[in-house]
């Protein structure tokens, strides 16, 4: 048996709830979904997806070198000649009953973090501080959902020290099955704001959805709460009846665990002096923004919630790095002149908007003469109320220092209309439609700031820009 054995095959059959076909494998060294990515050694579930069915892949699965796959019974004798099969009645089940068993198996400290803003950086961040203690096993990318959840939990290993959990849902009732597996030591939210009020219709249903976190808190277990945020009285009463039953909160309200005092932004992040829990720290974190810098507060706690020197904690945050999609820049070279690109083209809402408008606003200009730009594509699943709240970002515009605004949408219509006439770039129906015209406005010196939701397809804008002018491996902030 090698270090990274995860499971043997025996000891699947009984999570699984599977019988199997063909030889025992004697080793599973990782769980895979997707045989893009898919390595020798994994176990494969054939998972039915919106748009194809893992069972079409189990032929390619196997001869990849998957130990075996995990099919239903229906499939299973016409796949039974290309290897080893778990049979199942329901293959996501069958997963989700694998993520119960590592987690049952496991010793670690968990933390899970959901928000409507700012998951997946707040995760990654953790990951970096509790890595320096100890084996961490954490979410990759944004498997935050049904399946992502479950494949995380499947693929940690029985040794790990540590567990990092992003948790996400678009509809009440997504969170709490979720968090419930995992159960958590520690449970982060990191913000609540008006996102996928389409589903949920309220911020006060959506505040309410997110607390559906401490369903899964283990006894004794901390919830770490944004204080600034309006509806943190509610988090906080949802919280005292879960089974952990603590509270820390974070922000720069007087009365928060982990206060910001004050913030210095730098090109490559920011200077942070903060009082943690009546102590006082001074400390960099390799991003710049504000939003960044709160959230860093609500890492500080979650690491000592879990037995981390803060200030330990603290110094590692100067490595952090963005994800990319969520605020990495890169260095673009336009003309011989290094351009800036802020990445921020994964997701969008008013509030993470904002953040990224002011973060853009605030960075200073590689060039002489270059100009602040950005391109923004829509907001999505904010229900009747979309068209005013892409407008109502224009005043907010109007009030900071940025040169030109290009939108993509029929939602970004709305503030295409309303912001002044000197602020207004392209505007398309779409992305695709403006992608070729923007690429070749850029100039010299700038820096481009580029943000929408997943669905306004904002990303190959990003690919395009760093194809065209030699995007370099340099990170200027992560």
């Amino acid at each position: 048996m090698t270090e990274s054995l995860l499971w043997t095959g025996i000891e699947v059959i009984t999570p699984l709830d599977a019988r199997l076909l063909g030889p025992m494998p004697r080793a599973i060294t990782g769980i895979s979904i997707d045989t893009r990515t898919l390595a020798p050694g994994d176990l494969f579930f054939a998972i039915r997806g919106e748009n194809n069915d893992g069972h079409a892949f189990v032929e390619a699965a196997l001869a990849k070198g998957a130990a075996a796959a995990v099919v239903e019974e229906t499939y299973a004798d016409s796949l039974k000649q290309f290897g080893s099969l778990y049979v199942v009645h329901d293959v996501l089940a069958a997963m989700e009953r694998l993520g119960v068993a590592a987690r049952k198996r496991s010793h670690a400290m968990i933390v899970a973090i959901t928000g409507s803003v700012g998951k997946t950086g707040t995760k990654e961040a953790l990951r970096l501080v509790l890595s320096q203690a100890g084996l961490t096993h954490a979410s990759a990318a944004s498997y935050n959902n049904h399946w992502g959840v479950p494949l995380t939990l499947a693929r940690m290993l029985a040794e790990a020290q540590f567990g990092v959990f992003e948790i996400g849902m678009n509809h009440s009732g997504e969170i709490r099955p979720l968090s419930t597996m995992v159960r958590p030591h520690v449970a982060v939210i990191t913000t609540v704001a008006p996102v996928h009020l389409e589903n949920l219709g309220t911020v006060e249903a959506i505040a309410d959805a997110k607390a559906e976190i401490f369903a899964g808190l283990e006894p004794g277990g901390i919830a770490v709460l944004p204080r600034d945020n309006p509806h943190y009285a509610r988090l906080e009463a949802l919280a005292g009846q879960s089974h952990g039953g603590g509270v820390l909160s974070f922000g720069e309200h007087e009365d928060a665990d982990a206060r910001l005092l004050e913030i210095v932004a730098k090109p490559e992040g920011s200077v942070i002096t903060a009082e943690i829990m009546g102590v006082r720290l001074r400390y960099r974190l390799g991003a710049p923004g504000h939003h960044l810098a709160i959230n860093s507060l609500a890492v500080l706690l979650a690491a000592r919630a879990v037995g981390l020197d803060v200030a330990d904690a603290a110094r590692t945050l100067g490595e952090f790095e963005a994800p990319a999609g969520r605020g990495q820049q890169v260095v673009l070279k336009v003309r011989g002149v290094e351009t800036v690109l802020i990445d921020e083209s994964y997701n969008a809402n008013p509030v993470s908007m904002r953040a990224a408008l002011t973060l853009l606003a605030d960075a200073p200009l590689p060039g002489v003469f270059g100009k602040r730009v950005a391109i923004l594509g829509d907001m999505l699943e904010l229900g009747p109320d979309a068209a005013a709240l892409h407008a109502g970002l224009a005043p907010f515009i109007a009030e900071r220092n940025i040169d030109v605004v290009h939108t993509a949408g029929p939602l970004m219509r709305a503030l295409y209309d309303a912001l002044p006439s000197d602020k207004r770039g392209l505007y398309g129906q779409n992305a695709a439609e403006i992608a070729d015209a923007l690429v070749g406005t850029v100039a010299a010196g700038d820096v481009i700031m580029i943000k929408g939701s997943n669905g306004s397809r904002m990303g190959p804008i990003v690919a395009a820009l760093k194809q065209r002018y030699a995007a370099t491996s340099r990170i200027l902030v992560s």
